[in-house]
């Protein structure tokens, strides 16, 4: 697939099929993220691959946080069945010690940015679907998953084939509302 077609028909994909993801693909998307520009070449991402279903359904139940789903009006986080019902889910962590960090601005986040694009549209050129789940309960988590406590858990992408054919997304916004050139412009 072309990189810039590949950019504009990827879609967050939250139901998933059952059927496994081949690990060749799986290869492929993690190289991917290997493969990711990073402060200073130090490639800070560290990933955990998790297909036990058990745990998996673990990992769900820690994507909702009351503190911010509730108060939004959701009884559950829209992503969080994705996370148990995907074949795989990746848990993104980042060093941040293995990043800079430069007028309080921590690049480990940009760092995983990144990443994580490159992880998704790597999924999606080979016909495999994914969303970044970002609200879930952190320490819990790393304690699930055995993550060293200076590591931080950046997000979580449920991986696998679509269960139903990708669809249009949603609308953007047009050029002229996000782009200024020279100065910004009103």
């Amino acid at each position: 697939m072309e990189t810039l077609e590949a950019i504009r028909s990827r879609r967050s994909v939250r139901k998933f099929s059952d059927r496994p993801v081949e690990p060749e693909k799986l290869q492929a998307v993690l190289e991917a993220v290997q493969q990711a520009p990073s402060w200073a070449n130090m490639q800070c991402w560290r990933l955990v691959v998790v297909t036990d279903p058990e745990v998996k359904s673990r990992i769900s139940d820690l994507s909702y946080v009351e503190a911010f789903f509730a108060t939004r009006g959701y009884k559950s986080n829209p992503a969080q069945k994705a996370l148990a019902e995907a074949p795989v889910v990746i848990v993104a962590c980042a060093e941040p010690t293995e990043s800079g960090e430069l007028r309080g601005q921590k690049y480990y986040l940009t760092d995983m940015g990144i990443a994580g694009q490159n992880l998704m549209l790597a999924a999606h050129a080979q016909g495999l679907g994914s969303v970044f789940v970002g609200v879930f309960e952190e320490e819990e988590l790393g304690e699930l998953l055995n993550i060293p406590p200076d590591i931080r858990i950046v997000g979580l992408f449920p991986l696998g084939y679509p269960l139903t054919a990708t669809v249009s997304g949603p609308p953007r916004k047009p050029l002229d509302k996000i782009v200024h050139y020279e100065k910004w412009k009103g």
